[in-house]
């Protein structure tokens, strides 16, 4: 995992911060080495507690995607399409 800034709102409390930064980490280790998709996706279900419309998602997966060069959504499909326990971009 790379040193970067992560795309996070400094009006989020704490727990939402670290919410948003949990489900980013779990996106770069689903590119870099696999993740259990169902963890992936419960991960995700917290993210979007915080993240709640689509634009403001939107925007964080490209300011995101700048810095890392993951994109959330392509990550996301992937971990709602597979069948297997695990999955790796």
């Amino acid at each position: 995992m790379a040193n970067y800034g992560y795309p996070i709102d400094e009006d989020w409390s704490h727990e939402e911060i670290t919410l948003v930064i949990n489900f980013l980490n779990q996106v770069e280790a689903a590119n870099e080495s696999g993740v259990e998709a169902e963890d992936f996706l419960k991960s995700y279900q917290k993210f979007k507690t915080v993240v709640k419309s689509i634009g403001e998602e939107k925007r964080i997966g490209r300011e995101f995607e700048e810095v890392s060069g993951y994109s959330i959504y392509r990550t996301l499909q992937q971990a709602k399409k597979t069948t297997a326990k695990r999955f790796k971009m």
